[in-house]
């Protein structure tokens, strides 16, 4: 089948349909698959556009140089949204390949996007990431005096298992000066931590 007639069925009404053309699109992809892609993040259509953001992020990390190119310097904010969407789903797609530091850098720069839709995006992709994202987060939160952009990074930091995680979430549980609510959902967020440790170490 064509990558064109590919491309078409990421539009197709069923999800299994689409996910069939994404993965075969993602097994023959040629020089200008990424490309037209990336075309698809500007449409219209909802369907097509996620779409395109679940090929790409199963493509993996080839993808992340275009992506970044877009998330940062794209003047249309529903593209830099799906970029750190794909993004998040490079990593969550393959997890055993190290993630790209210029992405991880992208993102961090993401964070400080003047649109909710891209920060929040940007912080739930570094958050999948995991512990390589965590000191991007941790400084950007320490320079922060934007609530929403603090509880974006506070729900990011308590989906990664590591100390410094709890150390954060509870300085913020505990930090009368700060908003309510980032100090609530700082709370509600150091108990996600905890379980992920309980998990990993269930004894």
């Amino acid at each position: 089948m064509t990558q064109s007639s590919l491309f078409e069925k990421l539009k197709h009404p069923n999800p299994h349909l689409r996910d069939r053309a994404m993965w075969e699109i993602a097994e023959t992809r040629d020089e200008t698959t990424i490309p037209n892609l990336m075309e698809v993040l500007a449409e219209e259509d909802t369907v097509y556009r996620r779409a395109a953001v679940k090929v790409l992020g199963a493509i993996g990390i080839d993808t992340v140089p275009s992506l970044v190119d877009s998330l940062l310097n794209s003047d249309n904010s529903t593209i830099r949204g799906s970029c750190a969407k794909a993004l998040a789903q490079v990593a969550t797609n393959h997890k055993n390949v190290p993630f790209p530091s210029d992405g991880i850098e992208g993102l961090k720069k993401g964070l400080n996007d003047a649109n909710p839709v891209v920060y929040i995006a940007s912080a739930m992709a570094l958050g999948v990431i995991g512990k390589p994202a965590l000191d991007s987060l941790l400084e950007v939160l320490d320079g922060t005096d934007n609530p929403a952009l603090a509880v974006a990074i506070l729900n990011a930091v308590s989906s990664i298992d590591d100390d410094r995680s709890r150390e954060i979430l509870s300085k913020f549980k505990n930090d009368k000066s700060a908003d309510t609510y980032v100090q609530e959902t700082a709370n509600s967020a150091e108990s996600r931590v905890d379980m992920l440790k309980f998990k990993s170490n269930p004894s």
